[in-house]
């Protein structure tokens, strides 16, 4: 099980209102606590007059990572409905923002729920869901004349270089898919003078 789904592209600033309250729905791709950090900061630096910021997410192949925040709205009425949405569409590496203007009127518990609910839903059937291959990251210490050695290899297991480095000793942090992981060490391992981590 190295594949899971997830969206595509981020979605912003879907809208749904309810007696006057503004809800909305915000949703992002995250794989890791900072890319969560940065989506959580930047939403909260474009509304910072909303009287609420909920969210969920859950990260990890099988959503192992995962919290619900109501921010302040009464436990459970609104961070726990968004995340049954992403528990509804079966994704994962995905967080899911909403942010309430208050409009005068109380919902209610009930009415809350209903509301975050709905604003997750239409938020995430905007979303265009795709199924992703489990990537881990590798970093790669080698000899200069060993470049073309390193490139062809990773270059065979379809990686994704995300930085080099040409020192004396060359750097190499690329992305290989997880079920490649064993076949790509081991080759690795057969180099003279390579030092790998993941």
């Amino acid at each position: 099980m190295f594949e899971y789904k997830t969206i595509e592209k981020p979605i912003e600033n879907i809208l749904l209102k309810e007696k006057g309250s503004k809800f909305i729905g915000f949703a992002f791709s995250v794989t890791d606590e900072s890319e969560l950090k940065q989506a959580l900061e930047k939403i909260r630096a474009e509304h910072p007059k909303a009287t609420h910021h909920c969210y969920a997410f859950r990260m990890g192949l099988t959503g192992e990572n995962y919290r619900a925040n109501d921010d302040g709205e009464p436990s459970g009425s609104a961070g726990l409905p968004i995340f049954n949405q992403l528990l509804a569409h079966e994704i994962t590496n995905v967080l899911v923002i909403v942010v309430r203007y208050y409009g005068g009127t109380k919902l209610g518990v009930s009415g809350l729920i209903k509301a975050y609910k709905e604003s997750a839903k239409i938020t995430l059937e905007e979303a265009d869901m795709i199924t992703r291959e489990l990537e881990e990251k590798i970093e790669i210490r080698f000899n200069f004349n060993q470049q073309n050695t390193i490139f062809t290899l990773l270059s065979k297991f379809g990686a994704k270089i995300i930085r080099f480095d040409a020192q004396e000793k060359a750097v190499i942090i690329a992305t290989i898919k997880t079920k490649d992981k064993e076949s790509v060490t081991k080759a690795l391992a057969s180099f003279q003078f390579v030092e790998y981590k993941i």
